[in-house]
């Protein structure tokens, strides 16, 4: 793997009088796949939104490529090359298809082999037969390509996934899950949230277990396989 591109170290994180994330540490290195993992309502969709920009940290440091990028705006770290698909997906239900990936369109210099509007539609055929579809018009599984579609026309170096295949028919998780793996070979970073603890295992490098806000176990998926232990505490319903 390559040199760190996103380093946090002790991130604290509140809603009002209400603390989500206890000095909560990982890292991300460029060309790799990691995972957040555990159960709901443990401080993973925060640390998302602590990433970027939607929640300002109480405490601690997030660098993104050397630079300090807590507690900037959103749309300011999007800039330096963070992709969010978000939970929910949150596509523009009155947008066309076209116009939800063409205003998300963004040139970053020294981009090799970019992220256009005819490479996104290639990836994901499906949305070249929908364009002028509304968002509200698309099923789940068409909006999370949607949803990944236009987080890649930001040409991000760091693509964050929340909740990546959730409330998706298993044929079309599989069909998202293939198309992750296809980005991880062209050397994108994701940090990736599932509950599909197998297809992570899959194709991730390395899992960070988060529990009521703090990390609480990390390794490599070899690692997480030979311990079952840490599945049946953590992971769990």
């Amino acid at each position: 793997m390559g040199e760190t591109l996103l380093d946090i170290r002790d991130l604290e994180a509140a809603y009002g009088a209400s603390k989500a994330l206890f000095g909560l540490s990982f890292d991300v290195r460029a060309g790799e796949v990691v995972t957040l993992i555990g159960r709901n309502g443990m401080g993973k969709s925060t640390t998302v939104k602590s990433i970027t920009g939607l929640l300002k940290p109480v405490a601690g440091e997030i660098r993104f490529k050397g630079e300090r990028i807590d507690g900037r705006s959103t749309h300011r770290i999007c800039r330096l090359g963070i992709g969010l698909v978000p939970e929910g997906r949150q596509i523009f239900p009155n947008l066309s298809v076209r116009e939800n990936l063409v205003m998300a369109g963004r040139k970053r210099e020294g981009a090799r082999d970019p992220w256009t509007f005819e490479r996104v539609l290639a990836f994901f055929p499906r949305l070249a037969e929908r364009l002028t579809n509304g968002g509200n018009q698309l099923s789940g599984g068409e909006q999370q390509m949607l949803a990944i579609g236009r987080a890649l026309m930001t040409n991000p170096d760091l693509l964050i996934l929340d909740e990546a295949t959730e409330g998706l028919a298993p044929l079309i998780r599989q069909q998202i899950w293939k198309a992750l793996d296809v980005l991880k070979g062209t050397g994108l970073s994701m940090i990736v949230i599932d509950k599909e603890i197998e297809a992570l295992t899959d194709f991730a490098d390395r899992h960070f277990v988060v529990e009521k806000g703090e990390i609480v176990w990390r390794g490599t998926t070899a690692e997480l396989l030979a311990d079952p232990s840490i599945q049946e505490a953590y992971l769990g319903v």
